[in-house]
Order: structure tokens, then C-alpha cells, then sequence
């Protein structure tokens, strides 16, 4: 069995990082702009249907969200700092302990929409063995899409289990017939028409329990 994580809701508070990192970047207000970020970054994850970069998706979305607002920045400029900030993005509490206490009960691996360059600079990448890590550059499909869960499990040459946090994960798992044990956090709700796993935990240390 290969426990997958989602990388930016599961395992990284992405919304603090990212909006303290564009704070800084553009020395305004960050929420604002990270919620708009990122929500153009998932729907051109969503709606492109060639793969590019995560890299690319990314300054699209900036591109787009400082559009929105008025911002007069270079957005690629500010992608590149942006996701050079990821190592300083935080993990939730209980990963540091939590994620090697499930790497005792399984193997364990990361399936994330990010580029592999994006990965290796977070927090996560230490506490993960590279066999386990399951890029969209390494499988060439983005979530919510049934192909990445299904590479995925093919990748695991097995049973496969994806611990989701954020809506579009769940529903895209579901979606895909792959096992999905919702993590629940902060900031995160379930999409009432998109499915609701069977299985819930709130934190990783009773992930491992219920995976015993």
C-alpha cells in the first residue's frame, strides 16, 4: 500500500506562507492576493488541457490576479520569488512528527500539482523518499483530473490511498475510484455535490491509526 498526501493542504499551510511571501514580494496586502492567485492557478490547472509547467500556471495566475487589482509588477519576475519562498512556507503542526508515525504503518508519498523543482524546496521534501514523490511534472496531469490518480496508482504497483484536504482533491479522487481519507484543516470544507469520503481524520497521527 502507497499513502499519497496533498502537498499544499495537507502537509503545507500554503494560504499563511504564500500570503506572507506576497506581502513581501509586492509590500501590500497578501490574502488578497494569494486568494486570487490561487484561484486562477487551479482553474488553469483545470481548464489547459496540453501540460505545462507549474512554473507557467503560476505566472499566468499572478499575471491574472495583479490584472484584477491594478497591479502594475512583472509577474514572472515575482512567479520566480514566489515559488522560491516555498521552503519558508510552514507545515501544520503535526507533520514533522506526524508523517514519519504514518511512514511507520505504510509507505508513504506526496501527490502534488507542483513542478519537481517546486517540491525539492519545501519543508516536506526531507520527510519524503523520492520514490514516493508524485509530481504533476513527473506524471504529466494535474487535479482534479482522473489521470493523475490513476498514474498514481499505477506508480504504486498497488493498493493506493490519498489523504486529501481541499475540495477539488476529494472530488477528483473520488471521482477517479481511488481511497481517499480526508484530512481535515483549517480554512478547508468539503464540496456538498462532490462526494464525501467514508473516511476522516484530523491529523496525521490518526491517519496512521486508521491505516493500522
Amino acid at each position: 500500500m502507497l499513502v499519497t498526501l496533498d502537498l499544499f493542504s495537507a502537509l503545507v499551510d500554503s494560504r499563511t506562507g504564500g500570503s506572507a511571501a506576497l506581502a513581501r514580494i509586492t509590500g501590500g496586502p497578501g490574502e488578497r492576493l494569494y486568494d486570487l492567485w490561487d484561484a486562477a492557478n487551479k482553474a488553469s490547472q483545470r481548464d489547459l488541457r496540453t501540460w505545462v509547467p507549474f512554473a507557467e500556471h503560476s505566472r499566468r495566475a499572478l499575471a491574472a490576479a495583479y490584472a484584477e487589482l491594478g497591479v502594475a509588477r512583472d509577474p514572472g519576475a515575482d512567479t520566480a520569488r514566489l515559488l522560491d519562498s516555498v521552503g519558508d512556507w510552514p507545515l501544520w503542526p503535526d507533520v514533522a512528527d506526524g508523517l514519519p508515525a504514518l511512514a511507520a504503518r505504510a509507505r508513504v508519498g506526496v501527490l502534488s500539482n507542483v513542478d519537481d523543482a517546486v517540491f525539492a524546496r519545501t519543508r516536506v521534501a526531507s520527510l519524503v523518499d523520492d520514490i514516493g514523490v508524485l509530481t504533476s511534472e513527473r506524471l504529466r496531469a494535474y487535479k482534479p483530473a482522473p489521470e493523475i490518480y490513476l498514474r498514481a496508482r499505477e506508480r504504486a504497483g498497488g493498493r493506493l490511498v490519498h489523504v486529501a484536504t481541499s475540495a477539488r482533491d476529494v472530488r477528483g479522487a473520488l471521482a477517479a475510484g481511488i481511497e481517499v481519507v480526508r484530512l481535515r484543516r483549517p480554512g478547508h470544507r468539503l464540496d456538498p455535490e462532490g462526494g464525501t469520503p467514508q473516511v476522516e481524520a484530523g491529523d496525521l497521527f490518526e491517519v496512521a491509526r486508521l491505516l493500522a
